[in-house]
């Protein structure tokens, strides 16, 4: 009690004329329910809380065996909440004589347990100080969040006084604004709770201002945290579900993404650059398959800024999401049972999963299951079950016989080779960590629509582009490692370990070292990678200066654990990300297995203006790409494909070039041979270019 009183004295000796309020503690459950401790406050002068004079510490004192279990927040008597330290200090123990100021130059983030002394807080104190009166009801709600352990509050007080801060003030963004309002409602796990959403957004290049009125949304939505390690972290990642006025799911357009009612907003606290999951979704897309669309934006809860998230799809059966045939339970025999399935490699039990009846080759003591994605596992039938674990048990079957690689009777008769190519190359490009273990997503389609198990669509990157501990395949700073030997790390999901056997079939490793070839002459071109992550960069700069006040991480290892010193400017981390995929990339080209023996050989053709333009490849699969040693695409303002008979099967304008050329979508035209044409201002600009799609 000694050493408290003393610091309670340097704490009123900082900050001069000051007032103390002191509460009393109790047990802490570690049910993850709310532990509320009260504090109520009277005779404060002056009442009202601004930056003159206003919140300026709190203190605590708390006996626990896990630190890390921990999430205290200090709520005020006006709602307003305030996030003092949420899953800091491992398994370390206790927080001894720990006060919060932001005029500390230590975050509690960078703290070591028992975190004594002086500390900023993850968010800033000054929210309080917003012209509210002080006096009344000041709660310290603690939510322990794994049990095994309880903990004790001791006490806890609060001090107010002169020169205090103030709130984190933000009123316009060039990025869409998303406001929530829950109705005083805490936002929990599971279920959604009821609550309303808009959205402003006045169009690119245009300044959205919190005041405008919501001209994107204005309705309903159900909201509740989702995620796994993500949702341990300050920031929180939600899903949210569109409504209509009277509260039922409602399909709706949002920010130009497909109408559908199932969202999420994804938080970037492991993200300091704010790409690694759009720009691993971009490069899945442009390879010609459907990836989540998604839009940055800055989002306010009740009043309270959250910072930069993205508001993205998630992953379902939808025309607009993952095309596939959809299951009723009444579809349960003929062709309307081989399709379609969503199935995963991810976190399981033993209600949504079911085990595989084949290890993997290299790790044979290691089980695996898949779990149900769709028809979510309430919603499957045991027809549906039994249907879906025999066609991967006919896979994996194949898939370990003698004569897998053969073309008809091997393995490639029960899924999308290309698929599973495309799906390699983006989570060893990012080496993610958790792209082959967890939310690893596979989909089948009908047999008459196609039927093939394809790999996708990818998602969550949050452990990627990074040199991470724990684990020689990913702590490298060389580059090194592949991603899919995740087993040999023993991790937490086991992987099914499909790309191990694959990888022994030499048609296999040389059309992924084509593809691969391929790619590193377009999308996989540093220079394309480059502009996007800049120019991205570029607009983001205002929102992530705002999201750092809010949060504070740069220079902190902090969410995903890095190996690598962390900048402290904003520039400084996009620099790292880009030094890190050059060195990968560099690693890749020298080590991507496959002799490289490829038949996709572009076309080129001279145009009117004395430069070539060139089309590959050739054959082609989901997209071709165009490049020119000229300036003809500053000329071309068309460019259109048509089959053998003349047909205009595709028509489109250019709308930007990157230095790496153009990409034009063709995962929609069957095989067959077509011509290409390049059309300037109703001028042809050279003679078609005729080319071959083959699926």
């Amino acid at each position: 009690m000694k050493n408290l009183v003393l610091l309670f004295t340097v704490l009123l000796y900082n900050f001069g004329f000051s007032q103390t309020f002191s509460g009393t503690g109790g047990v802490i459950s570690d049910d993850g329910l709310n532990n509320d401790f009260n504090i109520n406050v009277s005779g404060l002068s002056p009442a009202i809380i601004t930056g003159t004079h206003g919140l300026v510490g709190v203190c605590l004192n708390i006996s626990h065996t896990y630190d890390s279990d921990l999430s205290v927040n200090l709520i005020a008597p006006d709602g307003t909440e305030i996030t003092l330290f949420s899953y800091v200090g491992g398994g370390d123990d206790d927080f001894t004589n720990t006060c919060f100021s932001q005029s500390s130059s230590t975050s509690i983030i960078s703290g070591i347990a028992p975190f004594t002394g002086f500390y900023k807080p993850m968010n800033t104190l000054g929210n309080a100080n917003n012209g509210q009166i002080g006096n009344g009801n000041w709660i310290l709600r603690i939510v322990d969040g794994y049990a095994a352990d309880i903990g004790t509050l001791i006490n806890w007080n609060l001090t107010f006084g002169p020169s205090a801060p103030t709130p984190i003030t933000f009123s316009s963004s060039n990025l869409p604004i998303v406001v929530i309002n829950t109705f005083s409602q805490t936002i929990v796990n599971e279920p959604k709770i009821n609550a309303s959403m808009k959205i402003i957004d006045n169009g690119p290049g245009l300044i959205n201002h919190i005041t405008d009125p919501p001209n994107a949304y204005n309705n309903k939505i159900g909201i509740e945290i989702r995620g796994s390690f993500s949702s341990s972290l300050p920031q929180k990642p939600y899903a949210f579900e569109t409504r209509n006025a009277s509260n039922l799911q409602h399909d709706t357009v949002i920010l130009g993404m497909p109408a559908e009612h199932d969202w999420s907003l994804l938080a970037t606290y492991n993200d300091k650059v704010y790409v690694r999951n759009t720009l691993a979704n971009k490069l899945f897309q442009e390879m010609g398959h459907y990836a989540t669309k998604s839009k940055h934006c800055e989002v306010v809860i009740n009043g309270q800024y959250q910072g930069v998230y993205l508001l993205s799809e998630k992953i379902k059966r939808d025309s607009s999401r993952v095309n596939i045939s959809k299951l009723d339970t009444s579809d349960n025999a003929g062709m309307q049972l081989t399709g379609g399935y969503i199935i995963k490699n991810d976190y399981w039990d033993s209600g949504n999963s079911w085990l595989l009846s084949y290890n993997p080759i290299d790790h044979p003591s290691f089980p695996v299951h898949l779990v149900y994605e769709y028809p979510k596992p309430e919603d499957i039938t045991p027809q549906q079950k039994t249907y879906i674990q025999a066609y991967i048990n006919s896979l994996e079957t194949a898939l370990y016989s003698p004569t897998f690689t053969n073309t008809t009777s091997g393995y490639r008769a029960y899924l999308s080779a290309r698929s599973f190519i495309d799906y390699f190359i983006v989570n060893e490009l990012s080496r993610n960590n958790d792209g082959f273990k967890k939310s690893w997503f596979m989909h089948k389609n009908r047999d008459d629509k196609g039927g093939k198990l394809h790999a996708g669509p990818v998602w969550d990157f949050d452990w990627a582009w990074a040199n991470i501990p724990g684990c020689s395949i990913f702590s490298s700073t060389t580059g090194s490692g592949w991603a899919y030997k995740i087993n040999d790390c023993g991790p937490d999901v086991n992987s099914n370990g499909w790309y191990v056997r694959m990888l022994q079939d030499s048609a296999f490793t040389n059309e992924l070292k084509c593809r691969w070839l391929e790619l590193r002459t377009t999308i996989l071109d540093t220079s394309y990678l480059f502009n996007y992550i800049d120019s991205t960069a570029n607009v983001l700069d205002s929102a992530q200066f705002r999201h750092q006040q809010k949060w504070a991480t740069l220079g902190l290892d902090v969410g995903t654990p890095e190996i690598d010193p962390q900048p402290l400017t904003y520039k400084g981390d996009v620099e790292l990300f880009k030094n890190w995929i050059r060195k990968r990339i560099a690693w890749l080209d020298a080590n991507m297995p496959g002799e490289g023996v490829c038949s996709h050989v572009g076309i080129s053709v001279k145009t009117k203006f004395n430069s070539t333009i060139m089309l590959f490849p050739n054959p082609a699969t989901h997209t071709i790409w165009f490049k020119t040693d000229g300036d003809a695409f500053k000329n071309v303002k068309n460019v259109i494909i048509t089959d053998v008979l003349g047909k205009v099967v595709l028509s489109q304008q250019i709308a930007q070039v990157y230095a790496s050329g153009m990409q034009i979508n063709i995962s929609n035209l069957q095989s067959g041979l077509y011509l290409c044409s390049f059309k300037g201002v109703q001028v042809d600009m050279c003679r078609p270019i005729k080319f071959t799609i083959q699926k």
